[in-house]
């Protein structure tokens, strides 16, 4: 089995269909069949059911995607390690993040990453779970992975750099202040207001039905998937919201009010990543995030490394 011939299986999956892989690949098409079709034989199982003019994995095909991907994460790996004699000049970096880090952390080490390594090109996709973060780093589909959850996370075989903590705050409806020029509330202050609110899995969504669980009257006004949909509800006027203060910035910049939420619950952010066989511009990511500490950090120190 050659690398070539995993490097066309994944970008069929990628482009959903061999059309749209071949033009990416800027192949033939029929020489993309032929070759995935050599694949298949030399594994003995079909990758793909042909639906018509769609390919859908088969369970062989499933089980195949997280070692090829490792397989070329590898050898991209390799062919920048040999790269790297000469310095992190080049390359890609695929990066994946949830919606909170991905506002800071992330922006902040981007900024200087990008200003040390002008020529390294990043792709940052999104995931909405701590564990899909995991997952992702794990098979190799993203080497660095920006995860925030209510507890440090501890995952064997995954390199876990905490960076931050992040206190939860609520951003204020403008059309509905009723908090004064105060910086804090309590959670029972929520009593009697409106909020849009992320779906259940998060720490926001916990501090929310945690306090109705506690007899607090809040009014679920909006309950939305994509937490970049949150901050433009509350500038309409539709509700508060609780989020991290990672949003705090962006917020206030909109003229919204932010309050601190006690007693406080933070969101443990930090970044993943695999112990070995990172490409140069992994490695030089990490460099910066160790010298990353939040403003709202009162100890340095908090940033270590586990894994």
């Amino acid at each position: 089995m050659d690398t070539r011939k995993l490097k066309y299986f994944l970008a069929v999956v990628d482009h959903d269909g061999f059309n749209r892989a071949a033009e990416h690949l800027l192949i033939a098409q029929p020489s993309l069949s032929q070759t995935i079709a050599g694949l298949e034989k030399e594994l003995g199982v079909p990758l793909f059911h042909r639906i018509g003019r769609r390919a859908v994995l088969s369970e062989a095909g499933r089980e195949l995607v997280g070692p090829a991907r490792l397989v070329m994460r590898n050898l991209d790996a390799a062919q920048s390690a040999v790269r790297a004699l000469q310095g992190v000049r080049s390359g890609r970096l695929d990066i994946v993040s949830m919606p909170s880090p991905g506002i800071e952390p992330l922006t902040s080490l981007i900024a200087s990453f990008t200003e040390l390594h002008p020529s390294v090109r990043l792709n940052v996709s999104a995931a909405f779970t701590p564990e899909e973060v995991i997952e992702s780093v794990r098979t190799g589909s993203t080497e660095i992975g920006l995860a925030g959850s209510p507890n440090p996370i501890r995952v064997p075989g995954v390199q876990v750099l905490e960076l931050e903590r992040q206190p939860l705050i609520l951003i204020v409806n403008p059309k509905a202040d009723t908090f004064g020029s105060t910086e804090s509330i309590r959670r029972e202050d929520l009593g009697g207001h409106r909020l849009v609110v992320s779906q259940r899995g998060s720490l926001m969504r916990w501090l929310v039905d945690d306090a109705m669980a506690r007899g607090v009257e809040i009014e679920i006004v909006v309950e939305v998937a994509h937490r970049t949909s949150i901050l433009p509800l509350v500038l309409a006027g539709v509700g508060h919201a609780v989020m991290p203060a990672a949003w705090a910035p962006t917020a206030r910049k909109a003229g919204l009010q932010t309050l601190l939420i006690e007693p406080v619950s933070h969101l443990d952010v930090a970044i993943l990543s695999r112990k070995e066989d990172l490409t140069p511009a992994a490695r030089a990511f990490l460099k910066v995030a160790e010298q990353h500490v939040a403003p709202e950090s009162d100890d340095p120190g908090w940033i270590r490394l586990i894994g």
